[in-house]
């Protein structure tokens, strides 16, 4: 890959640890509900799918099944009210931004996570007048992998797709790259899914966030 003018980052699983209280979210609905909590680490490989992944995981239940809305609303409402609580950025994330500021790289966020998550927290987490763009899953018509959102990113950034590239921790995240004409970077220190970051089609793979510099 060419030197980039700027990177975009998804943001669960790859700029901040937000499977604290995601998981959270669903061992409280678990709670409520008198049955045990799940420990953390069985939860956190589905934080990258949200409402539908926890849900799953932690009901054994899937969209169009009967109870499936009524949970994922339970699970949003509990997010929302603590979705701050034990989020944190991955360690090294400071220091790798700290470094692209200081060589004048512009970087960004894009995730598939709707703004009223989005915002409060990478305000909570400083980080959004530091982004040269934010689109969150609701800023353009179409969710990752469809491009929409990283050609989004790039124009807010002033800067041309092919000269940009993107980092995330699930395979939706190398096909919108892709689709965008974007280098793909996988985080494998991500949340990662069901599937390893080898078969995603990445043009670089990173085990922690200094392998990006």
């Amino acid at each position: 890959m060419n030197r980039p003018h700027a990177i975009f980052f998804d943001f669960d699983g790859t700029l901040a640890d937000t499977a604290p209280d995601l998981a959270g979210a669903a061992n409280d609905m678990r709670a409520a509900r008198g049955l045990p909590l799940l420990p953390l680490d069985a939860l956190r490989p589905h934080a990258s799918a949200g409402a539908r992944g926890l849900v799953g995981a932690a009901f054994g239940v899937v969209p169009g099944q009967a109870p499936f809305e009524d949970l994922r609303r339970e699970f949003l409402e509990r997010y929302e009210a603590r979705m701050t609580r034990e989020t944190s950025l991955f360690a090294g994330i400071d220091t790798l931004l700290d470094t692209l500021d200081d060589a004048g790289l512009l970087w960004g966020i894009v995730t598939n996570k709707a703004g009223r998550y989005t915002v409060p927290i990478t305000r909570h987490l400083r980080l959004d007048h530091r982004a040269a763009a934010l689109i969150s899953g609701d800023t353009t018509p179409h969710a990752k992998p469809h491009p929409a959102p990283l050609l989004k990113a790039a124009e807010d950034a002033d800067v041309a797709p092919v000269q940009c590239w993107y980092v995330g921790d699930d395979l939706r995240d190398m096909q919108a790259a892709r689709a965008a004409g974007m280098g793909a970077v996988a985080a494998a220190y991500g949340y990662c899914g069901d599937s390893a970051p080898a078969q995603w089609g990445a043009d670089a793979i990173i085990d922690t966030p200094s392998g990006l510099l």
